[in-house]
């Protein structure tokens, strides 16, 4: 007995669901994905033990078929060789050896499964909020903050996307926030039906990484959530995710409320020539920024290769000095690529706020180098 399935429909379904599977993995069952023939479909499902995904695909044939798992890499990278139109037969397990024939034309691999009783099930629990969001208003949120999540162990609860809901100016808004002590990322947009009174989590950064990937593809994406996990769903994918048992720090703190020196610049030619100075130093160099009236002056030096200086025309800048690391002005200008990016200073040893005057949604906080 055996299932088939387009290549097409079955590359997708295994992108999908096994960019979460670790290639070298100590627990050998997290290698595989669980394959669940049913119907007209073959749900195909992946997990971490943090991180669950689940997409089906159009198969047919199969029916009676038990569930089985199979190494998730080692099969993308098969049906990666065939072409779209080829149709994929998949058996059930030998009951002796417990191998798998994956059969396309001419062309025949036997697979080693292990059983679907060793496949870690993703816990079971209620969900205390649900709601819809448009994918491209969740992707903003989560491409706003993304770059800017720690990966320091010892401070986990910044190895996350803070996600909540704040009143802003009389509107309810769904806020995300990210730091990594050095720069602080901050995105808001309208609060969806079924949104308020959800608890503050914070979503994981391979998480938030899939969701991403999710959310290019357009249309609604349906959220429901608790304290301990949160599920997206998109068409036929499903993400189920635990959330980073933690306590955010109070980022409203860092936000300075008082610098009073504002300046405007073309955020594309700021980026070119961020970028081209940048290409004296290895990644991260300081940038010392000149303001002056009618000019910036940005420079940077190294002391293994030398010094790079340019300048660009401003209107009414105020005069002051002021060093950031170069990788961290090129994230948040990558994140401001339409329209002028704004600074707001207060002198050259405060946190400064970087954002797209035209959009006062997304607010970028960089803490400055010394000069």
């Amino acid at each position: 007995m055996a299932i088939e399935i387009q290549q097409a429909d079955l590359l997708a379904a295994l992108t999908a669901t096994t960019r979460i599977v670790e290639r070298k993995n100590t627990i050998p069952i997290l290698s595989n994905v669980l394959i669940s023939p049913d119907s007209a479909m073959v749900t195909f499902q992946a997990t971490d033990l943090d991180l669950e995904a689940r997409r089906p695909t159009p198969a047919t044939g199969g029916l009676g078929m038990g569930a089985f798992t199979l190494s998730g890499p080692l099969l993308l990278d098969i049906i990666k060789k065939f072409p779209k139109d080829a149709m994929i037969a998949i058996s059930e397990p030998d009951k002796k050896s417990g191998d798998v024939q994956i059969v396309s034309g001419r062309s025949k691999f036997k697979l080693q499964s292990l059983p679907p009783a060793d496949f870690p099930q993703f816990p079971k629990g209620a969900f205390t909020h649900e709601f819809k969001i448009d994918a491209k208003a969740l992707k903003k949120l989560f491409d706003s903050c993304a770059f800017c999540v720690s990966n320091e162990a010892t401070r986990y609860y910044l190895n996350g996307i803070y996600l909540h809901v704040i009143e802003v100016g009389g509107d309810m808004k769904l806020r995300a926030v990210a730091t990594n002590g050095h720069q602080l990322a901050r995105a808001d947009i309208l609060a969806p039906e079924g949104a308020a009174g959800m608890p503050g989590i914070i979503v994981p950064s391979k998480t938030v990484g899939e969701v991403q990937k999710m959310s290019e593809a357009g249309g609604e994406v349906s959220i429901k959530l608790s304290k301990q996990k949160i599920m997206f769903e998109s068409g036929w994918l499903v993400i189920n995710s635990k959330l980073i048992d933690g306590t955010f720090p109070d980022y409203q703190r860092v936000i300075p409320t008082g610098n009073n020196k504002t300046i405007d610049l073309d955020c594309r030619e700021f980026s070119k020539v961020v970028d081209r100075v940048a290409t004296i130093s290895d990644r991260g160099q300081r940038a010392k920024l000149t303001f002056s009236e009618s000019e910036l002056l940005i420079e940077i030096k190294d002391p293994n290769s030398g010094t790079a200086v340019e300048t660009m025309a401003i209107v009414g800048g105020p005069e002051i000095s002021i060093g950031f690391n170069s990788q961290y002005l090129l994230e948040i200008a990558a994140r401001l690529s339409a329209g002028d990016i704004r600074f707001v200073l207060a002198d050259a040893g405060s946190p400064t706020i970087i954002q797209n005057p035209a959009d006062p949604d997304v607010l970028f906080v960089l803490m400055p180098m010394r000069i």
